[in-house]
């Protein structure tokens, strides 16, 4: 334990006793061992290798509105390296039983180092450790029940697997992820590799593996427990931000950039946005937010990164949170200023082609409201993709009096279609006048009024009436799912 707090990090049943209510804590195969009796005195295993590694059981977790009950499962890396073994892989396996019998959500503490080769008595049941369950009964809980797994330190190869396969992994900043451990990795013959240069989070937060990066372990719960609230439908009872603010927030000028979370802090009740894999594919920004009470995903291209265009990373964020709401009932909002998809030759490089499309493969199936507000740019397939495929698709189509709609972007239509004309102008300084003219004549026939009238968006809606709007459109809806979806672990 001394060993323990000289990392900075608790212990997993410190992190248990602050993440679940006091005293609600019912503990699942408490006096097992290590099957380690043929190479190991008994009284040593107990006194080393305490419930195996592996603490379970179910408990209430208090958060904003009441209380949860979940399984919590924690590998305890002061036994053994936090790594599994025969006797609490079947432990995991009861709990996870449990979670999906009573439909319990799950909140997995994932550090460890895999694998365990010392457990030798498991040797006489099986010969090569990979007869078992817990994979399999871990990805059967896949959008049938919230699971969370927290990080707090080194997750190698199994314990990876685990975190890999929950909705979501928050980590603290000084963890190390990977499917192998420095070991795996020296004995496969890729060298030596010290623990913490495995997957650190400078790695893991950017390629999208981690959802959320905490400082220390008192975060990492608060997260998780957030995390579960949200989905939980459980009300809260946060005050709405003055709406005024999203009247002035697009700059008059069309080119200039805004912040697009000051629109999503404003939309959603004080205090309640949990944004994820904001490091990912910034220029796609995710969230999960209470409007009213009620939890709503939000999903928003942001024109300070790529000018909000939606490249290959974007498009897997994107359609991987809309099966994140459509998996647990929870009504999409989507604000819209893109571009469009991202063109050209490094973009095709990057498979955008597939993994944009994914956008309109998970629009195409929600069932939940959805509704889309255009904010300024909405072109081309990319503002299709933020509206579920189409702006028939959505529960409203909504846009602010700045919104400008288009087949494509304003300045490229212009070059396409008068290419001819404008090739005509020897006169650089005259091409670029009459340019600029053709994209002002442009602009005015793209306005939002003009799409409007055309009845080809629902309503041009002042912005600080956005939120009275969502919440009439969400308010009949009662957060049940009329299938079971797939929530893809990307």
């Amino acid at each position: 334990m001394a060993k323990r707090a000289a990392t900075g990090h608790r212990s997993v049943r410190e992190n248990i006793r602050d993440f679940v209510g006091a005293g609600t804590f019912h503990e699942y195969g408490s006096a097992t061992i290590a099957a380690q009796r043929s190479r190991r005195d008994l009284d040593d295993l107990k006194a080393s290798t305490p419930a195996d590694g592996m603490v379970t059981g179910v408990a209430r977790v208090p958060v904003d509105g009441g209380e949860l009950t979940c399984v919590v499962l924690g590998y305890d890396y002061t036994v053994l390296a936090g790594t599994q073994g025969y006797f609490n892989h079947k432990k995991t396996d009861r709990a996870l039983e449990v979670a999906r019998e009573r439909r319990l959500p799950v909140v997995l503490f994932a550090e460890g180092g895999g694998g365990r080769p010392g457990d030798v008595d498991a040797m006489l049941v099986s010969a090569t450790g990979l007869d078992l369950g817990t994979f399999a009964a871990l990805g059967a809980l896949n959008g049938l029940v919230p699971t969370v797994a927290v990080v707090t330190g080194r997750c190698f190869a199994g314990n990876a697997a685990m975190a890999g396969t929950c909705d979501i992994i928050i980590a603290t900043a000084d963890s190390s992820i990977g499917m192998a451990g420095p070991a795996m990795i020296e004995g496969g013959g890729l060298g030596r590799v010290a623990a913490d240069e495995v997957g650190p989070m400078s790695v893991q937060a950017p390629n999208g593996v981690v959802d959320l990066v905490v400082d220390d372990d008192a975060q990492a719960v608060e997260a998780a427990r957030d995390y579960l609230w949200l989905l939980s439908g459980l009300p809260g009872t946060g005050e709405a931000p003055d709406q005024h603010v999203l009247t002035t927030l697009v700059p008059q000028r069309r080119k200039l950039v805004y912040d697009i979370r000051t629109a999503i802090e404003t939309l959603a009740d004080d205090g309640f946005v949990l944004e994820l894999r904001p490091e990912f594919a910034p220029n796609a920004v995710i969230a999960l937010v209470q409007i009213g009470g009620r939890t709503c995903g939000v999903m928003a291209n942001d024109c300070g990164v790529l000018g909000g265009a939606i490249d290959a990373a974007a498009g897997d964020k994107f359609a991987r949170f809309m099966q994140l709401c459509e998996g647990y009932g929870i009504p999409l909002v989507s604000l819209c200023d893109t571009p469009g998809f991202m063109v050209g030759p490094d973009a095709e490089r990057e498979g955008t082609v597939r993994h944009v499309s994914r956008m309109f493969v998970a629009g195409a199936r929600l069932t939940v409201p959805t509704i889309v507000v255009i904010t300024r740019k909405g072109y081309g397939l990319g503002a299709m993709a933020m509206a579920c495929g189409g702006f028939r698709r959505t529960s409203a189509t909504l846009a602010w009096p700045t919104a400008e709609i288009g087949a494509m972007g304003l300045e490229g239509a212009v070059r396409l279609g008068f290419a001819k004309e404008l090739g005509a102008i020897e006169d650089p300084a005259a091409r670029e006048e009459r340019f600029e003219e053709l994209v002002a004549q442009q602009y005015e026939q793209g306005k939002a009024l003009n799409a409007a009238r055309l009845d080809e968006i629902d309503e041009i809606i002042h912005p600080a009436e956005t939120r009275e709007r969502i919440l009439q459109l969400i308010g009949g809806f009662p957060g049940e799912r009329s299938t079971r979806p797939y929530i893809d672990t990307w």
